[in-house]
């Protein structure tokens, strides 16, 4: 079951759903899902003098990210092509019998910008703020404003609560993220002591 308005306030108010902060709930909680902020900072992908870009080397990271801070009421430009890593400004915490679908808005949609390659699953358990996977599949720039509505929240509801939620018990890699954080795929199992050259 997908949560309605009604549900998600509900949730709100006793505690065990968070958005945080919530600054103006009659903006931000639609109909079915609540619209998240863009933050300030972002992990720019940079053209390396690497020959690829290997998952199971994360001193690499260093070589093709670069990070940047962009304070609200100032623009970041969306280059058409580009790829980077932006974060919501609210942070998150997802109960154990809810999953949290990360969407883009249609109105950016429109404008060719949407927010995530892939990861558009908050697990039960999870906390944090989230990363967001911007890309520019248009032909014009876009200038994004840190403050703006760029994503949404949809909740479903579980049959019953997880059983393993996401968290420190599982070695969830990204718990408890403080803005955008690059892929952390070394750490998996399948790559373990293949990081080393």
């Amino acid at each position: 079951m997908i949560l309605s308005d009604d549900d998600i306030l509900a949730r709100l108010e006793a505690g065990d759903l968070v958005v945080d902060p919530l600054d103006d709930i009659d903006m931000q909680v639609q109909p079915a899902s609540v619209d998240l902020r863009l933050g300030e900072e972002f992990l720019e992908f940079q053209r390396a003098n690497i020959s690829c870009i290997h998952p199971n080397r994360e001193e690499e990271i260093s070589e093709y990210v670069e990070e940047t801070v962009v304070p609200e009421g100032e623009e970041f430009i969306l280059h058409p092509g580009d790829f980077v890593l932006g974060t919501t400004k609210e942070r998150v915490a997802i109960p154990d019998d809810l999953v949290a679908h990360v969407e883009g808005r249609s109105s950016l949609g429109r404008l060719a910008i949407v927010v995530h390659a892939t990861a558009g699953l908050a697990d039960p358990g999870y906390e944090g703020q989230i990363t967001l996977e911007l890309s520019n599949l248009g032909t014009a720039p876009v200038a994004l404003t840190p403050g703006m509505r760029i994503s949404q929240l949809t909740f479903t509801e579980l049959k019953s609560p997880a059983a393993r939620p996401y968290g420190a018990e599982r070695g969830s890699k990204y718990q408890g993220q403080s803005g955008p954080q690059a892929s952390r795929i070394g750490s998996d199992p399948e790559f373990a002591g293949q990081g080393e050259k």
